[in-house]
């Protein structure tokens, strides 16, 4: 892969062109990766209140029914956003761990394996949330850790 780096003064934003025989795995985790890194910041509600949350301070977000939940360390507050949504754009800090969860990696304090191939995360808020096996091996590979890391 060639990277190349133009510096133009005359450019009022920052433009990102790939250039790419065809669409790989690899070319859209890298578009992931430019998406998430604009994004600081999410909208969540709670009661008649938005309130303005730190990507680095959610823990997980989940889907209950058609609504969409960003859990921090004290509180609930739900998005307008959709689940897929929020998983492209947070590529770089949460992975899937079921059909309706995301966590934050950097939020996990453990991964406890049970006897019968159950997988829980706990989380730095004392949170345990279950991990479904088709989502395993991609959270290892997003961690690092495993023989296919």
């Amino acid at each position: 892969m060639k990277i190349h780096l133009t510096i133009n003064s005359e450019l009022e934003e920052t433009e990102i062109h790939i250039h790419a025989k065809e669409y790989t795995e690899q070319i859209e985790r890298l578009m992931k990766q430019l998406q998430a890194s604009q994004t600081t910041m999410l909208d969540g509600y709670f009661q008649q209140e938005i309130h303005m949350l730190k990507i680095s301070d959610i823990y997980s977000i989940y889907a209950e029914g058609a609504k969409v939940f960003l859990q921090t360390e004290e509180q609930e507050f739900e998005t307008k956003r959709k689940l897929y949504e929020l998983e492209a754009q947070l590529a770089k800090d949460f992975a899937r761990v079921s059909k309706s969860t995301l966590v934050n990696i950097n939020k996990i304090a453990s991964i406890q394996m049970g006897k019968i191939g159950t997988t829980e995360l706990i989380l730095e808020n004392d949170v345990s949330v279950h991990v479904s096996r088709k989502y395993l091996k991609e959270l290892k590979r997003h961690l690092g850790i495993g023989r296919d890391s």
